[in-house]
């Protein structure tokens, strides 16, 4: 995400990009937290003029987006009014679909998840069933103040259109190939609904978890039940995660955009997100991060994509036999490939395999990237501060805050 002392992103004073500047607007609020920012501050910030952001800062305010934070520390003059991000006034839904489990979570604007539903699922049984489940979860977790929810953001694995909400040709599953998921999903909720994979949406979790450590488990608006509930449950006692992950020392490299990082996902599959220049990086036809199959081994055990020695395969049979540690060493030999290609700053893990034995992959994937290290600056490893879902809900709420979903 890009915000915060670091966004470098500005306004235009122009009345036809009135809603842009509101976006910029709130996602400065947004990353400053509970202690709101000033006007003059947003103004410096964006390079808006005074009477824009005033004027700006009104319609937010009339519309309950924004509120008062109480006033800044006197200079010499009359102490300016903070204004702050209102989390409670609206939502978003993420759902992740897996391959035999749908998780949905409801978050506020601040991306703090204060509901949550979950279930079994078998993507196997077709389109038409899964659907129907994310309808039924959807309206579960619809809004309690009967306010419409801002969108739903759906992450299902891959290859998928984005673009065009069509899922591809998924592995092992063929009934799903050019279904237009996106579009059936808007016709039966009449809400905006975004598609994407569910490794991009981990990736947009794990690098917005700086932004939603900005706010506490509980505001003055009674939203929200803490950052990373799901991430937090997955990983078990004694697990760092979140901001305790580093990211919270991080946030400011995060605001400025200049930070990168691959989220790795391993559950049924194998998978990563990329994050990069700022955003989720899908590449021209959505097929970026593909890693599960990348050939590890040359004429090795065959795979279910029709190559022999991937990764997904050679990591996957690892665990299958109980060997976490050696499950850990190849995923660490595939995340090394990916960062002496794209230079990274940290390699994020996620999934239900590595919630089960966190600190066997952290430390594994740790030792093979410090073994193949070309530079003693070598990225940071960790876990990541959030779900898929919570990630399919991020990128529902990026278009409120002028980020691309």
């Amino acid at each position: 995400m890009n915000t915060g002392s670091g966004d470098s992103r500005g306004g235009v004073n122009l009345p036809a990009l009135r809603g842009y500047n509101e976006a910029l607007l709130l996602d400065l609020l947004r990353g400053a937290g509970p202690a709101g920012l000033g006007r003059a501050d947003l103004a410096a910030r964006t390079r808006l003029t005074p009477q824009a952001v005033s004027k700006i800062t009104a319609r937010l305010g009339a519309d309950g987006l924004i509120a008062e934070a109480g006033r800044a520390a006197s200079t010499g003059g009359k102490p300016s009014t903070l204004l702050r991000l209102v989390p409670g006034v609206r939502h978003a839904v993420g759902v992740h679909l897996d391959r035999d489990e749908l998780r949905a979570v409801r978050v506020d604007l601040a991306g703090r998840v204060v509901a949550e539903s979950g279930g079994p699922l078998d993507f196997g049984a077709g389109p038409e069933a899964a659907v129907d489940a994310v309808v039924r979860a959807v309206a579960r977790l619809g809004d309690p103040s009967g306010l419409p929810l801002l969108g739903v953001g759906v992450a299902a694995p891959g290859p998928l259109d984005h673009r065009a909400g069509a899922m591809g040709r998924v592995t092992g599953f063929p009934s799903w190939k050019g279904f237009p998921l996106r579009g059936v999903l808007e016709g039966l909720l009449g809400l905006p609904v975004l598609l994407d994979k569910d490794t991009n949406a981990g990736a947009a979790a794990a690098a917005g978890a700086w932004l939603r450590a900005a706010w506490p488990d509980a505001d003055a608006d009674g939203a929200g039940v803490g950052v990373g509930v799901g991430a937090a449950r997955a990983a078990g006692p004694g697990v760092r995660v979140g901001v305790g992950a580093d990211v919270e020392a991080d946030a400011d490299a995060y605001g400025s955009g200049s930070r990168t990082c691959v989220y790795l996902h391993v559950g049924t599959g194998l998978g990563a997100g990329l994050w990069l220049g700022g955003g989720v990086y899908r590449g021209a036809r959505s097929a970026a991060g593909e890693f599960g199959h990348q050939v590890l081994l040359l004429d090795g055990p065959p795979c279910r994509c029709g190559a022999r020695g991937c990764v997904e395969v050679l990591c996957l049979g690892a665990v299958a036999r109980g060997d976490l540690s050696e499950a850990a060493r190849i995923l660490g030999e595939g995340a090394a490939n990916l960062v002496a290609l794209l230079d990274v700053d940290r390699v994020l893990l996620g999934g239900r395999v590595v919630a089960a034995a966190p600190e066997v992959f952290v430390a594994g994937v740790g030792a093979v990237l410090a073994a193949r290290a070309l530079d003693p600056a070598r990225p940071v490893v960790a876990l990541a501060g959030a779900g898929v879902a919570e990630g399919a809900a991020e990128l529902a709420l990026a278009p409120l805050f002028g980020r691309p979903g």
